[in-house]
């Protein structure tokens, strides 16, 4: 299974292993046993490299007794473990394994750790050292549950070779995830994906020239805003060795959280720099505090990132004269935003950026925030305001922004972006979507005025409005308020004025105008045809414009085959989507209507699945000297996996076998390519079993309600029952007799012919099936090179180029919608409906006519009448 099948196996185990242990708690155990195992694969990797001298049958022989051993892996490691405390020595122990051991272990771990790393791994394991009581009421209890977490974790693969940043991957699912069902303890270890994202690509743009790079989140969570700004910035970097990286946290749980997920993605222990404390309370010490003296050292970063607990209390007693606020001013006590706010300013360097996730309240929020908000304009920090959605974080839905600052400036403007409105729904969260976070970063990198998103704001304009920073006051994205003209409404006709709105179209297709309505004397414009789709498509303008598209992308095909097929062994993974994205962007700055942002959702839709699959061909076929095979590459085409799946069996769930998949190549591809004739016989016999069951559900509706009380129809009254059915035919049918179409015997012996032929087929079916299974395991296995490679087109290249191709088709159901929608409005006028109402009463006043009764009656219709006036 690929990476995201084997995270969310492992998520829907852990989650209902964890019972009734919370989210938030719970997650502190999984990652705690999963950052173990890390350690102990790593030690063992690292022992059995042929120039270590080790075999695997000599690993018993780590014993911490042996010195030379022990100060050799502390040297090279960090750490220690011993042949007994190791994770894969847990498993082997089997029924024999107990709870002990691990406490054993942990116990041992922080005995074992270097000094040179007491900063990286001391205390790293005290969570979930003293949460193992927390996994049952017994010894016995707790035992079972770690033994089915390690067992849960054993299929993580921890190395390069073989885990294509899995591990990562998984650990961010994980925590993701465990965000998702923490409430509002979520915040406090988990900055959303894409939010981070967006952060990290503002940071990485700024930071993009510079040669060695310093890092800095002083609510560092579990370290994943941390992780997503190094890797952003690595993309522009040679070196990534040369980031490094600061953080600080008060939960003791959630640092540790930070420190596991910085050293398990391969960040070096000399490059991590991590504080157990409150930020607030005490800022990053300007020394070692073993050598104050001689370690004298502001901490100033390139970039500081956070996204602090949302308006918290904390004590600003005595602070007046805090480096990090006396030239600003102090936040009030109830709200400690401007704090974290102050606090990271200050640790910018003259030609450094910070971002930080703020409740939107404090662009205008009064008293002292607001003297705050003032120093920070004319001091001339602030650069951009991001306005959020709502509801995009999880454990709260308060609207959030993203302020961009820095300590030296060029300009004295703000750039304030309203993204309130871009993003999609998933589940009860709003997400931002790649060409949301790539329309803002690429808004900020311009600093460009956008319609209805953004504007660059003088200081004078906000000087003006006394320094309130609330984005509606500078950027107006609202839908325009629906306006209805009298006269149209009265007597029809469109208003020229509406047509006029629709301006960006008739730019491009002026004639197209035209061709749509008819303008007379007046404002108003009647439709010509109310076949619009055959209009547009009949229009020279509009054909001349599909044209246009299609030349300009016609050599795009031939484009992304050679640069990702061709060339797949030199394909840079981390910089490939955006070469493509600015090759689709160059082409479409001369084509009107068509957004550049939806082409690049086409994009990065497709480019996920792309990645992870270069990320598994370029792993696999990796030399010896760290450089792509490409003759390498074909094996890993060929690869057929197991298909596992989980299956109940007792009380347990248990993983098997349920057919194959291929590693790259798609089964469905492959049969659809090179298996055609298999797959259209089987789907024809599908189809003949789909025809049976509404023939099925045809016979059983000819049916009288009396007949259909038999022990040949189901209780339900919605299927047949096949063993009743023949038994009928066995009690109650003579062979020889020929009965009426229309009668129940005749339906009965359908019925049963329909079940014979039913289980032929379903026979035919699963036979066709496992054969095409099988023929397809084994076409996959020997595929030739031009078959592979032209198969991975087919995955990779022709979806992106279809759904390009697709994009005038949305630009013409756009506009269709809104000549449809503008017709419509007018299409009934006042004058119709009064016409309709006066026909309508005169119905039931002649239908009341007709009507007869007694005195009383004929009175009150008589009344009626006159209340519709019809009298």
């Amino acid at each position: 299974m690929n990476r995201q099948q084997l995270a969310s196996k492992i998520w829907e185990s852990a989650n209902k292993m964890r019972s009734k242990i919370e989210a938030n708690e719970y997650k502190d155990y999984i990652l705690g046993f999963i950052f173990y195992k890390f350690l102990s694969d790593k030690q063992e990797e690292y022992l059995l490299l042929p120039e270590q001298g080790w075999k695997r049958e000599e690993l018993i022989e780590l014993k911490e007794e042996d010195e030379e051993t022990v100060n050799y892996c502390k040297k090279n490691l960090g750490y220690f473990i011993s042949f007994d405390n190791l994770f894969s020595t847990w498993l082997a122990k089997g029924k024999d394994f107990d709870v002990s051991n691990v406490r054993d272990a942990l116990s041992a771990f922080s005995r074992l750790i270097s000094p040179t790393h007491q900063k990286v791994f001391n205390k790293i394991f005290d969570t979930l050292q003293t949460g193992l009581s927390k996994l049952g009421d017994s010894s016995g209890a707790q035992t079972k549950a770690i033994s089915d977490l390690i067992h849960l974790i054993n299929d993580i693969p921890m190395d390069g070779k073989q885990g294509y940043d899995v591990l990562g991957f998984i650990y961010e699912y994980l925590i993701s995830m465990f965000a998702a069902n923490a409430g509002k303890k979520a915040g406090e270890f988990y900055t959303p994906h894409e939010v981070s994202l967006l952060m990290s690509e503002i940071v990485a743009n700024h930071l993009k020239d510079k040669k060695e790079i310093e890092i800095y989140d002083p609510t560092s969570g579990s370290g994943s805003l941390l992780i997503n700004i190094g890797r952003s910035v690595a993309k522009h970097m040679n070196e990534k060795n040369k980031i490094k990286y600061y953080a600080q946290e008060l939960k003791e749980n959630t640092y540790n959280l930070t420190r596991m997920n910085l050293v398990m993605r391969g960040i070096l222990p000399s490059n991590i720099y991590t504080r157990n404390a409150d930020t607030l309370e005490e800022d990053w010490p300007y020394f070692d505090e073993s050598d104050p003296n001689r370690t004298y050292s502001p901490l100033y970063v390139d970039a500081v990132v956070s996204n602090p607990p949302y308006s918290q209390h904390w004590d600003p007693t005595d602070k007046e004269n805090d480096a990090r606020y006396k030239s600003f001013g102090l936040a009030p006590k109830s709200k400690a935003d401007y704090a974290f706010l102050l606090h990271d300013l200050f640790h910018v360097k003259p030609d450094g950026i910070m971002t930080i996730v703020l409740p939107h309240g404090v662009l205008f929020r009064g008293g002292e925030e607001e003297k705050i908000r003032k120093n920070l304009i004319e001091h001339n920090h602030i650069d951009a305001i991001i306005g959020l959605p709502s509801n995009i974080f999880f454990g709260t839905g308060i609207p959030t922004i993203i302020m961009v600052l820095k300590q030296k400036r060029s300009h004295s403007d703000v750039l304030i972006i309203d993204a309130s409105k871009g993003f999609i729904k998933v589940g009860k969260n709003n997400k931002l979507q790649a060409s949301n976070i790539k329309k803002i970063v690429d808004t900020i990198i311009s600093r460009s005025n956008v319609d209805k998103f953004a504007r660059v704001v003088s200081r004078e304009e906000i000087r003006n409005n006394d320094y309130n920073l609330n984005i509606p006051r500078y950027v107006d994205s609202s839908e325009k308020a629906e306006s209805w003209d009298v006269y149209a409404t009265m007597f029809g006709g469109i208003p020229n004025s509406e047509i006029d709105e629709m301006n960006r179209y008739w730019k491009v297709f002026p004639n197209l105008k035209k061709n749509i309505f008819r303008n007379g004397k007046t404002p108003y414009s009647e439709l010509i045809s109310t076949d619009i789709n055959d209009v547009v498509n009949n229009n020279e303008e509009f054909k001349r414009f599909i044209i246009e598209f299609n030349e300009t992308f016609a050599n795009f095909e031939s484009y992304l085959n050679d640069r990702l097929i061709n060339k797949i062994s030199e394909v840079e993974r981390s910089k490939e989507e955006q070469i493509i994205s600015d090759y689709i962007f160059e082409r479409l700055a001369n084509i009107p209507l068509i957004d550049r942002y939806q082409a690049y959702q086409v994009l990065d839709d497709a480019w996920k699945q792309i990645e992870v699959d270069l990320e598994i061909i370029h792993t696999e076929s990796t030399d010896e000297k760290g450089k792509v095979d490409a003759t390498k590459i074909l094996n890993v085409l060929r690869q057929v996996d197991p298909l596992m799946i989980l299956k109940k069996k007792g009380d347990k769930e248990e993983e098997v076998q349920n057919g194959w998949v291929g590693r790259i190549i798609p089964f469905e591809l492959v049969q659809k390519s090179l298996l055609s004739y298999e797959m259209n016989l089987l789907k024809s016999k599908e189809d003949k079993l789909a025809e049976i069951a509404n023939s099925f559900v045809d016979l059983l509706d000819s049916l009288t309600e009396e007949d259909k009380e038999g022990e040949y129809v189901s209780e339900d009254k919605t299927s047949f029952v096949a063993a009743e059915v023949k038994k009928y035919i066995k009690e109650n049918i003579e062979k020889r007799v020929k009965y009426d179409e229309d009668s129940l015997e005749c339906k009965i012996i359908e019925a049963n012919k329909l079940f014979e032929e039913e289980k032929i087929l379903k026979k035919e079916i699963k036979e066709l099936k496992s054969n095409l299974e099988l023929h397809t395991k084994a076409t996959i296995e020997n595929l030739s090179s031009d078959q592979a490679y032209h198969l991975l087109k087919l995955k990779w290249v022709d979806p992106i180029v279809s759904s390009l191709s697709s994009l005038p088709d949305l630009v013409v159901n756009e506009f269709e919608s809104k000549v449809k929608a503008l017709v419509n409005k007018y299409s009934t006028t006042y004058l119709d409906i009064e016409n309709q109402l006066k026909e309508t009463i005169g119905n039931l006043t002649n239908l009341i006519d007709d009507l007869e009764g007694d005195e009383f009656d004929m009175k009150g219709l008589e009344e009626f009448k006159k209340l519709l006036g019809g009298d």
